[in-house]
């Protein structure tokens, strides 16, 4: 089987960047040939990067030349898309050149704005949906969006990779740490973090927090830490490289998943893989991931007093602290490759039999 396999690359180390760059290896690994074709290829010259107005135009026309080199020669294309001008600039003519090119497209939505996009993007978004081979989506919250907008998908979910990501020793005798791993933009909300944080040494005095990513927030948010008076308590490490990441989770107690609009956060799946425990906002797909009192502690967003109680009852409670660690476990499972392969793979092989649009369109909806 041939893939062209559509999606950005590291860096920056975003989900949808990490799961092509993990997708790409997992399919070679298969004997898959897979040609990928890179949507933030780096400016040729670096220059025109910096130039408004010449920017698109010099990282797309590239990309349409590589899309109709790779959609000539595979038996199947793989596009990993997202919401606002990338799905217009980057998604769309993937299938639009897919279906000049006779090659099915599976579309593999994974943009956490999706309801707000398809508000008012919908008849765009199903106008070239119609020419793509599937449409796939890693979580249920994804499906129910898409069904609303008269769009049919499959649930194939996210992949986390239990052999880089698994439980380390008990650390013991070292002040806890809450760990966010979420780039500083103001969507993941990490300054409610950093509050919370205020909020847990009040009773956890000694506990940390470490807050792993890159962003335009870096400057806000050091000025918050330093307002609150939380001085060394709260270490920004900036982009971590994706070959760190398995020891920091290792290194934390707590896993904080602070994002006011979310999908199905790779981080939260490496957490419960890593056996740390999770608490996380109950937003987007993250509610169709896990369960509240189960397999993680769930609060509403920007609700700063529950996120920071959550968290004291992760580090003052080990019988709940061990038994999250344990259904979390247990639940990262039914992420790994071998389950979700034969999905994924059953999707390429419909694809490429009807080698036509699906019926990604509720009867009745125009395009």
């Amino acid at each position: 089987m041939r893939v062209a396999l559509i999606g950005p690359l590291p860096p920056p180390s975003g989900g949808m960047a990490n799961q092509t760059l993990q997708l790409q290896r997992l399919l070679q690994e298969e004997g898959v040939a897979v040609e990928l074709v890179q949507v933030n290829a780096p400016y040729r010259p670096q220059w025109l990067g910096r130039v408004r107005g010449l920017r698109a135009v010099a990282r797309l026309l590239p990309y349409l030349a590589s899309l109709w080199r790779a959609l000539g020669r595979a038996d199947v294309a793989h596009l990993m898309a997202n919401s606002g001008w990338s799905w217009h600039l980057f998604a769309a003519p993937a299938i639009w050149i897919g279906r000049l090119r006779g090659t099915p497209v599976v579309v593999n939505y994974r943009g956490g704005f999706a309801g707000e996009f398809l508000a008012r993007q919908a008849a765009w978004v199903r106008f070239s949906m119609h020419r793509a081979a599937r449409l796939i989506v890693p979580s249920g919250f994804l499906r129910a969006v898409f069904a609303e907008h008269g769009m049919v998908a499959d649930i194939v979910p996210n992949i986390v990779d239990t052999g880089r990501f698994n439980p380390g020793g008990v650390l013991s005798g070292v002040p806890p740490v809450i760990l966010v791993t979420r780039n500083l933009e103001p969507v993941y909300d990490n300054a409610s973090a950093i509050r919370a944080l205020a909020l847990v040494r009040a009773r956890v005095p000694h506990a940390r927090l470490v807050v792993a990513g890159s962003g335009p927030e870096i400057t806000r948010l050091r000025q918050l830490a330093e307002s609150l008076k939380l001085g060394d308590s709260v270490r920004f490490t900036g982009r971590v490289e994706a070959a760190d990441m398995p020891a920091l989770y290792r290194s934390a107690q707590v896993s904080l998943n602070p994002s006011r609009v979310d999908n199905m956060p790779n981080s939260v799946l490496e957490a419960l893989a890593a056996g740390v425990p999770v608490v996380s906002t109950r937003v987007g797909g993250v509610p169709y991931m896990v369960e509240h009192e189960k397999t993680a502690l769930l609060v509403e967003p920007g609700v700063v007093a529950d996120m920071a109680e959550a968290i004291v009852r992760i580090l003052t409670d080990p019988a709940l602290a061990e038994r999250l660690r344990v259904a979390g476990l247990e639940m990262a499972q039914t992420y790994t490759w071998s389950r979700i392969k034969p999905q994924l793979f059953k999707v390429y092989q419909e694809a490429i039999r009807h080698q036509g649009p699906a019926a990604l369109l509720n009867r009745g909806t125009g395009t």
